[in-house]
């Protein structure tokens, strides 16, 4: 029998940390080491993925109504301003609550982009995420949606990509017709998806005359959901120094019946009776922001009445995210 050649291992090129691609978790790391990628350079992409950013769109204009469309808002767009300009042959980016078969985005035909905001996001950072979605867009081809993946632990950022100086300016839509331009030639799984969408949208409307305060209207009662970008603890002293003193409700049959927390930020929230429209709280609310004010600046400790408040306030809190 010939004698077996004896055999021999090439050396695996040594990769520099910015070339070594994401494997599973069990596979070899391609960088050579010879150890399992989660024992290697999978730690920082584990720890980056678990890692929670507690205000991930904290910096970016109009960071309330962000976390509104990501939480409050069933059917909204608004335009988005990336810094340095749109590439060549992308002549507008629009953030949408939703997309169409939960797609994270989408190109257009004519080039445009749609970026999804209520999508699932594989890691503890909600705008890394949505940045990669973004950045790969960009480049999709026209007609094409952008499907989900992991984004590399050290990709950019949503404030890395958009203009600071930019306007953030949400249109609130009564369904997701924006979803198709041209409604007759829709494949037949957008117009369903189109169908069910429209048919779970709870009416909402956004209020002009504050900032980032949404009404919506339900079946038993209607709401009304102020996302506020003050530190938690110093909104709630507020609130229970104006509910005590009787000044928390937005009129007659109203009621601030507590709040949630998401992204960060506390989002007061009202009952309201059933008759009562967005256009009905508007002159309220703008009353009622005169009123937070001094209660935000001061700095006395709370009375007993106030702290009774406050507790009940702290305890019919939601954490949404």
């Amino acid at each position: 029998m010939a004698k077996k050649r004896p055999q021999t291992k090439a050396k695996r090129p040594q990769l520099t940390d910015g070339q070594i691609p994401v494997v599973g978790a069990r596979e070899p790391c391609p960088c050579g080491s010879g150890r399992r990628y989660k024992a290697c350079h999978g730690r920082a992409a584990a720890h980056a993925a678990t890692e929670l950013v507690h205000r991930p769109f904290e910096g970016l204009p109009g960071e309330c109504d962000w976390v509104a469309l990501r939480e409050l808002v069933p059917a909204a767009t608004a335009g988005l301003t990336l810094k340095g300009g749109l590439p060549d042959g992308v002549p507008s980016v629009t953030l949408a609550t939703v997309l169409p078969m939960a797609w994270p985005a989408l190109r257009r035909d004519d080039g445009s982009v749609l970026l999804g905001l209520q999508n699932d996001t594989s890691s503890g950072d909600i705008s890394r995420d949505l940045a990669d979605t973004l950045q790969r867009a960009l480049t999709a081809d026209p007609g094409t949606p952008v499907q989900s993946r992991r984004a590399p632990a050290d990709g950019p950022r949503l404030q890395d990509l958009l203009d600071p100086e930019g306007a953030f300016e949400p249109v609130v839509h009564s369904g997701f017709e924006f979803w198709v331009p041209d409604p007759e030639n829709a494949t037949a799984d957008v117009t369903a998806s189109l169908e069910r969408a429209n048919a779970a949208a709870i009416p909402t409307v956004k209020l002009s005359g504050v900032d980032s305060a949404y009404w919506c209207e339900t079946p038993e009662k209607n709401h009304l959901r102020w996302v506020m970008p003050y530190p938690e603890e110093q909104l709630l002293d507020a609130l229970a120094r104006l509910h005590a003193a009787g000044g928390s409700s937005l009129g007659e049959g109203t009621r601030l019946v507590g709040s949630f927390r998401a992204h960060g930020l506390t989002v007061p929230v009202w009952d309201l009776p059933s008759g009562v429209g967005a256009e009905d709280v508007e002159k309220p609310a703008a009353e009622f922001a005169e009123r937070l004010a001094p209660a935000l600046a001061s700095d006395a400790p709370l009375t007993a009445d106030e702290r009774r408040a406050r507790g009940g306030l702290t305890n019919r809190q939601v954490t949404l995210s």
